[in-house]
């Protein structure tokens, strides 16, 4: 396998964007291990990664990738929308509205609102 380089690990990043959008979650992922492990301090990836590990249906890693985020960037509004996304299809309503909430409130998008249920 050649050596990895900077340029290498942008290119898979890109490739993985693209995949996600041809819905190829799983190829998506395949790619993004190379750029997470290279780099695992770059939050941009594992938010990525994240988003195509739900995309597969594979909660928990979705989960365990958010929360990472999270850790990061506590005052990401999409990472608590999209974990809050990622508890509720895993049945944890109850977890999933605490950040649904908390993405509501750091940005008062509709998507985020909604979710959020204030009123209820």
């Amino acid at each position: 396998m050649p050596e990895r380089t900077p340029e290498t690990d942008v290119i898979d990043f890109r490739a993985a964007e693209q995949l996600l959008a041809a819905r190829d979650p799983r190829g998506a992922v395949k790619l993004l291990d190379r750029v997470v492990a290279a780099h695992p301090e770059n939050t941009a990836a594992r938010l990525l990664r994240a988003r195509a590990f739900f995309l597969a249906a594979q909660l928990r890693p979705a989960e365990l990738e958010f929360q990472i985020v999270l850790e990061r960037e506590p005052d990401n509004a999409f990472a608590h929308f999209a974990l809050g996304r990622t508890l509720q299809r895993a049945d944890r309503a109850d977890e999933a509205q605490r950040h649904f909430r908390l993405a509501a409130a750091l940005d008062p998008r509709p998507d985020y609102l909604a979710a959020a249920r204030f009123e209820a």
